[in-house]
């Protein structure tokens, strides 16, 4: 630690003539950059110590800010699946379907309730962003029309989801509904905050089939029946679910009441995908910098995924993004092949880090009994693994019809395959299958924290060779 100034010698140590040469934390004169500081004070009296030559990171930095992209046109956001574009190619019909059944709303009309089915990537809410967008730009409808987008997938108890609706509403602090309150309480606030807001309220439920796995279809009772109870104000439900047969779950009382219209959305087949990925393309990207066959092969890749179009455009992003770091002035086909590679190394480790701690365990127990015997495991094994790994870490372990939910759950993120399987006498069960690489997917369950305590301990350099990772191999390891 330096002496304080006043604490200094009155006359400092002689100093080298060529301070570069012997202090290596001072850069020549050469070397600076232009208008920067020197490293050293400029004043003997100076109480400043010295700053550290620049960081390698801090260097990249500031010339990734000062070089301008080779390949893309303006923003990012283009290709990423938030983006609303002005056109959405092979969606007209469904655009027409879900604007004839709101169209009521326009007039002052209560539309019905409107349930919007269709695999992950299908373009479902992008449909209704537009859509929404469309009426919002009707000024004569601002006062009498109001959209709330929930996405459920980050809210998993009814409480949660009625807050914050209630809390769109709340015009200042005092009127939000706070954490704490009972659940018909804050039932009640909610009603009492759209009644303050009048008018219709469109409400979105992105993702509605994960709130019903998580919390039940009581949510939906109340919520489909809330009209009886508001009065002034109007809502109606739009639900988008990836499960196709989400309503067959439900309560027959609740599908009573909700009274919907049903929608489909089909899978973008690889034209399709490749329509979309070229109006992006022609939006996001510099002319002439895409080689031929990109666009094909990221339409190629998504479409045997259950045509999913966020997944074609996270790959011809991502590939571009290969393309700069390689210093590339054009994207490329390799470039594709690293995205993909790259992207679903992410995914696997991206969905083990948010999955519930309930599905970590139920996953990590799917994993370790596939492991162990190399084809399906049923589902009345994997419960009995489940049940051995939660006691193991301290868990309560869940009910049998949760750790159903959680094993439809996982299905829908396609880390696993669950096929209904005769049992003869034994009646009927769920065999299930793993979909991801083992060697990926069990060392990033194993890194989390919860999982840590009964992980497996890996010597260093071993790799665990899978049949998935290795098809043509039928024997272990």
């Amino acid at each position: 630690m330096s002496p304080a100034p006043e604490d200094r010698p009155a006359e400092a140590p002689e100093r080298p003539a060529n301070v570069a040469a012997t202090n290596p934390a001072v850069a020549p004169v050469s070397d600076r950059k232009p208008g920067g500081v020197p490293a050293a004070a400029s004043s003997a009296g100076s109480a400043a110590a010295p700053p550290g030559p620049p960081s390698s990171a801090g260097e990249f930095l500031d010339s990734i800010l000062q070089t301008k992209s080779e390949l893309f046109r303006g923003s990012r956001e283009v290709l990423r699946d938030s983006y609303v574009p002005s056109r959405l190619p092979h969606r007209e019909n469904q655009i027409r379907a879900v604007a004839e059944v709101l169209a009521p709303a326009l007039h002052g009309d209560l539309p019905s309730n409107l349930l919007i089915y269709g695999k992950i990537g299908t373009g479902k809410t992008a449909v209704v962003a537009q859509v929404r967008q469309d009426i919002q730009r009707r000024a004569d409808t601002a006062d009498r029309l109001t959209f709330v987008t929930v996405n459920c997938g980050t809210i998993d108890t009814a409480y949660s989801l009625l807050q914050t609706v209630g809390n769109t509403f709340a015009k200042s602090e005092p009127d939000r509904i706070p954490t704490g309150w009972s659940l018909d309480r804050v039932q009640a606030a909610m009603r009492r905050l759209m009644d303050a807001r009048g008018g219709t309220i469109l409400l979105v439920l992105d993702e509605i089939d994960r709130l019903v796995a998580r919390s039940g279809d009581n949510v939906l009772y109340t919520l489909s029946q809330i009209n009886t109870e508001l009065e002034i104000a109007r809502m109606v439900l739009v639900g988008i679910s990836n499960d196709l047969k989400f309503t067959n779950h439900l309560d027959a009382r609740v599908r009573s009441r909700l009274n919907e219209e049903k929608i489909l959305f089909p899978p973008y087949d690889a034209i399709q995908l490749q329509d979309i990925l070229r109006d992006r393309a022609r939006e996001a990207f510099k002319d002439g910098v895409v080689d031929p066959g990109v666009v094909e092969r990221c339409a190629a890749y998504a479409a045997l995924e259950n045509g999913d179009a966020r997944r074609a455009l996270a790959l011809l992003r991502l590939a571009a993004e290969m393309a700069e770091r390689d210093k590339a002035k054009r994207i490329t086909p390799d470039h594709v092949v690293k995205a993909k590679n790259r992207l679903e190394q992410d995914v696997i480790v991206e969905c083990c880090r948010t999955l519930p701690p309930h599905c970590k365990v139920l996953l990590y127990a799917i994993l370790q009994s596939y492991e162990r015997r190399r084809n399906g495991v049923l589902t009345g094994e994997v419960y009995d693994s489940y049940k051995r790994l939660a006691e193991r870490l301290g868990l309560q372990p869940l009910h049998a019809r949760s750790i159903s939910n959680y094993v439809s759950e996982l299905e829908s993120l396609g880390l696993i395959r669950a096929t209904i399987v005769s049992r003869g006498r034994g009646g009927r069960t769920r065999e299930i299958i793993v979909d991801v690489p083992l060697s990926e997917t069990m060392p990033a369950l194993e890194e989390d924290p919860l999982i840590a305590p009964v992980g497996r301990p890996k010597p260093r350099g071993q790799m665990l060779l899978t049949n998935f990772d290795n098809p043509g191999r039928t024997g272990p390891y």
